[in-house]
Order: C-alpha cells, then sequence, then structure tokens
C-alpha cells in the first residue's frame, strides 16, 4: 500500500514516542512546529510516489516482495542497474523539492541488512534471512518510514567497544531471552528519528570475538519502550528569514536505549561478530551512492538560487563571464559527482542475495567528491550573489512603516524585478548557504556515510592498482611480471584478488574460521 503524505501524518499519530526537543517532551511529533519541517519533507516522498507524471522514479515492483504492489522507492531494495538508477535520479528529484529528505536511509539500510541475513544463514545455518523478508513485507505493505541508527557515541575513540570505560557507548546486547533481547546503549545522529515509523539498529564498525555483544542489528519501533530520542528541530521552524529550511529541514537525534526489548523476530544479527564488518561497509556503499543524488538535488537548488540573484542584481549572465565562469563551475561540481553515481549505478554488481549493489570505487569517488566540495558549492553561491545575502537588514524591517520605504526604493535592483523578490531570493541563498541549516548540510555532507577517509579506504581496498601496473610492465616490456617475490605480483589489492573482486573483504576473516562466510 502506498501511503499520502497526509496518511503518513496520520499514522504518526499512532506511534508514542518519547521525544525531547530544546529541552520539552514533545507531545505529538506530528503536530509540533519545531520538528514541522522535517515532517512536511518526508510527507513529500509519499506524496511524489502518488504522483503519476513521476511514478516511473518513485515507485518500484518486485514480483518476489509485496504481491507485486508498488513500493516506494525510498525503501525498495534494488535488484537491477535500473533500480539503481531510478533510486539515485528519485531521491535527487525529491532533494530538490527538499533540500534534503532523508527516508532513503531506511532503503539503504534495508539492501545491507538483505545481503548480511543472506551471509550469515549460509555460513552458520541461522535464519535470520527467513525474519527479515517477513519483516521486510511488513515494510512495504505498510510503506514505513525507517531511520538508521549506526552511529554510537564512540567514547573514547582509540579504544575498541569493549574496552570503553562506560560499556554504553556503543549499543550492545545486555541480555538474551527466549522470546527475543534487550538492548542497551547509545546511538547518535540519527536523521529524522522523531517523526520516523521504525529505526534500523545496525552496528557501526567491524567487530573482534571480544565486541560480540555490540554486534547487533535489530529493528526498533520509535515508541519502544525504554527508548528516549533527544533531537535538535527540523531546520528553522517559525523564522521569518529562513525562506527555505522554515518549511522543509531535517532533525537529528540521539537515542538512547536503557534496556529495550526488541522479540526475536525483529532481530538479524545477535553476536555474529564476523559479519559485522560486512554489514557495515555494505551499507556504506549504498547509502554513498544514495547521497550523491541528494546533494546534487541540493546543488540543483544554489544553481538556480545563483541564476536568479545575478539577474535581480541586473546583471546577465550570458554577458558576465566574470559571473558566467563561477556559475560553470558550480554545474561543473554537481554535475561531476552526480556523473559518479550513475556510473556507481550502471556498474553495479548483483550480490549472491539478489541485492544489485552500487560500484564501491564510484559510490566512493562521488560521495567522497560531495563531501569535500559541499563549501566550493556555498563559496560559488556566494561569489555569484554578492554580499547583500547577509548584509540585508531583518525581515521585521519589511515591514517597518518608519524603515519599508525606504529600502524598497534604495535597494532596489532591476525595474523590472520588485525589491521583494530581489530580498526573497538573497534570503533564500543565505539559509541555504549562511545560515544554521547551511551549517548542517556542509557537515552532514562531509561526515554523512562516513568520514572522507573512510572513502579513501573504500577506494583504495577496491580499485584494482596490480592492473595498472601490469599495463606499464607491459609497455616497458621489463619481463618481470612472473616474478612471484615481487610484492604487487604477490598481491593485487588488500581483500581482492582480481579486478572483478571474488574474494571476502579483508575486514573479515578467512573462510574456515568461527563465523566466516562462504559466500
Amino acid at each position: 500500500m502506498l501511503m499520502s503524505g497526509q496518511d503518513y501524518r496520520d499514522s504518526l499519530r499512532r506511534y508514542q514516542p518519547r521525544v525531547y526537543v530544546n529541552g520539552r517532551q514533545i507531545e505529538s511529533v506530528a503536530d509540533e512546529p519545531l520538528l514541522a519541517p522535517g515532517v512536511n519533507a518526508v510527507a513529500l516522498t509519499y506524496d511524489f510516489a502518488l504522483r503519476e507524471d513521476v511514478a516511473a522514479l518513485m515507485r518500484a515492483t518486485r514480483p518476489d516482495l509485496a504481491g507485486g504492489q508498488p513500493v516506494n522507492r525510498m525503501i525498495a531494495i534494488p535488484a537491477t542497474t535500473e533500480d539503481l538508477l531510478d533510486k539515485l535520479e528519485a531521491v535527487r528529484l525529491v532533494c530538490q523539492e527538499t533540500g534534503c529528505a532523508q527516508r532513503y536511509l531506511g532503503g539503504d539500510g534495508l539492501a545491507a541488512i538483505r545481503q548480511a541475513t543472506a551471509r550469515v544463514d549460509a555460513d552458520l545455518g541461522t535464519t535470520y534471512g527467513e525474519r527479515f523478508h517477513a519483516y521486510l513485507e511488513r515494510v512495504y505493505a505498510e510503506d514505513l518510514a525507517l531511520g538508521v541508527a549506526m552511529t554510537d557515541g564512540k567514547g573514547d575513540r582509540s579504544r575498541r567497544p569493549s574496552q570503553q570505560a562506560n560499556p554504553d557507548a556503543y549499543v550492545r546486547i545486555v541480555e538474551r531471552r527466549p522470546d527475543g533481547i534487550v538492548i542497551a546503549g547509545v546511538k547518535a545522529i540519527i536523521t529524522g528519528a522523531p517523526y520516523l515509523h521504525e529505526l534500523l539498529v545496525m552496528p557501526g564498525r567491524n567487530m573482534t570475538e571480544a565486541d560480540a555483544a555490540y554486534a547487533v542489528c535489530c529493528a526498533v519501533p520509535v515508541d519502544a519502550e525504554n527508548l528516549t530520542l533527544i533531537a535538535r528541530p527540523a531546520g528553522r521552524p517559525g523564522e521569518a528569514a529562513a525562506k527555505f529550511s522554515a518549511r522543509y529541514g531535517q532533525s537529528t537525534a540521539v537515542a538512547v536505549f536503557d534496556g529495550v526489548f526488541v522479540p526475536w523476530e525483529r532481530v538479524f544479527l545477535a553476536g555474529e561478530w564476523a559479519h559485522s564488518g560486512f554489514l557495515t561497509l555494505e551499507y556504506a556503499t549504498h547509502h554513498r551512492h544514495t547521497c550523491i543524488g541528494a546533494r546534487a538535488g541540493f546543488g540543483d537548488l544554489l544553481i538556480g538560487a545563483g541564476a536568479l540573484m545575478t539577474e535581480a542584481n541586473g546583471l546577465d549572465l550570458n554577458r558576465a563571464a566574470s559571473l558566467r565562469k563561477p556559475m560553470v563551475e558550480l554545474i561543473q561540481i554537481v554535475e561531476g559527482f552526480f556523473a559518479c553515481g550513475v556510473a556507481a549505478s550502471v556498474y553495479g554488481v548483483a550480490d549472491p542475495a539478489g541485492v544489485m549493489v552500487p560500484e564501491p570505487v564510484f559510490a566512493n569517488i562521488g560521495k567522497l567528491l560531495l563531501a569535500t566540495q559541499i563549501y566550493d558549492m556555498h563559496r560559488v553561491a556566494h561569489e555569484v550573489s554578492g554580499g547583500l545575502i547577509v548584509a540585508l537588514p531583518g525581515p521585521d524591517e519589511d515591514h517597518n512603516p518608519a524603515t519599508a520605504g525606504r529600502l524598497s526604493e534604495l535597494l532596489a535592483g532591476r525595474s523590472d524585478i520588485p525589491y521583494e523578490k530581489r530580498i526573497e531570493v538573497a534570503r533564500f541563498i543565505e539559509d541555504l548557504t549562511a545560515s544554521y541549516q547551511a551549517g548542517w548540510y556542509s557537515v552532514i555532507s562531509l561526515h554523512g556515510g562516513g568520514s572522507p577517509e573512510a572513502m579513501k579506504k573504500e577506494i583504495w581496498r577496491h580499485y584494482p592498482v596490480r592492473d595498472k601496473v601490469e599495463l606499464v610492465e607491459r609497455l616497458l616490456e621489463r619481463g618481470v611480471l612472473a616474478d612471484g617475490t615481487r610484492r604487487l605480483s604477490r598481491q593485487r589489492q588488500p581483500g581482492r584478488c582480481c579486478a572483478e573482486g571474488c574474494t571476502i573483504p579483508e575486514a573479515l576473516p578467512s573462510p574456515g574460521s568461527a563465523g566466516a562466510s562462504k559466500l
């Protein structure tokens, strides 16, 4: 069943999560003004799925799931390269409207969990896959919005989870019961948590045997007993100057698990520590791919706003080469990292579980580009817009009889563009590039889905450097390729025996060891 945005709002009222925002407990997340921009953003993903003009992008159909009924693209597990391309475009589409509607994280999490449960079952004879399939059917049938609770509090980052002075710095299993498990600990930076239906709790790193209690993956309703969400406001609700983020924005939350019971049917990993790294890395690949689409949508907003502001300032981009150049730079940045997302989709590889996985080199390069160039995107927008975007008087002056008239007269630009329209665009750009919300976009772009260093590690791990060495050796005709004593002759890349990569990731033990994969 596909819900509408109103259906989604109504569904939130059936949940009673314990949520705090700005030190105050929220009675109804669906009706809370401080969370309204986030609710609006997620609601749009529901409404877009009901629009026939974008149905091809916003809906997915899997004959083996949900009875062949359409599924919202934000939570659909990709099975083909076309699915990856459609999701990339769909995420870009919704983020053109909302800046960042991160419901797609749920789909990324579902894809990775499906891969991981199939892998654990094949290795250890568990039945996680059956549990997950049943859960997935429910998610699709009810058109749920899911969040991903992966990033732990981490405590002392020089120590592993089991070495922390406070064991609750990471989420862990504290009790096993015949009917389920009890978990405790903290997860941070959960985007949209207050106004979602469920959280996918996932490990945030590879675990050792000593960390087995922390190797846990499960689905938890946001209103589970003993779960507290401590959140920030979504966007800039109620601020007159927030021309965009007063309408659309995202809250982030810290989730405190104080002995939360999870029945076995909702548990998809419970101590199988050797598989935690696989789950973490596969999620990262899916998420970095969809982040590309999200920031491309945000880039579209900056491109349009920059061009509009230039026009409002009385300049013609077709004639003003000094401004056209930075606009082309902005276009280059946005379409450059988006092209990596397209390549990651086209060269995607099917996992044994039937999940189409984005090609990891292109996915990580695209995410690395957007993570580091988000600041360049803001700089270029500032360059073409001028200083007015942060020098305007506050919105209250627009209605002040003593000042409004003179301001509209003295700060007007082109005669055919009213003063009100000019300042509206200026405040729009300020909101997106020079406000608290702009800082949020920057930081979440830089660190969301892992740090730039993590992306560099994945690029190196997957890239077939040895193939390039052999190319040069052949061209030089040195005749030393058969020398098995040379390091690069013995090893292609960490965790890979060939360009296609048919060995397991290096973070996992070799086949035959406890908990190792046979896939």
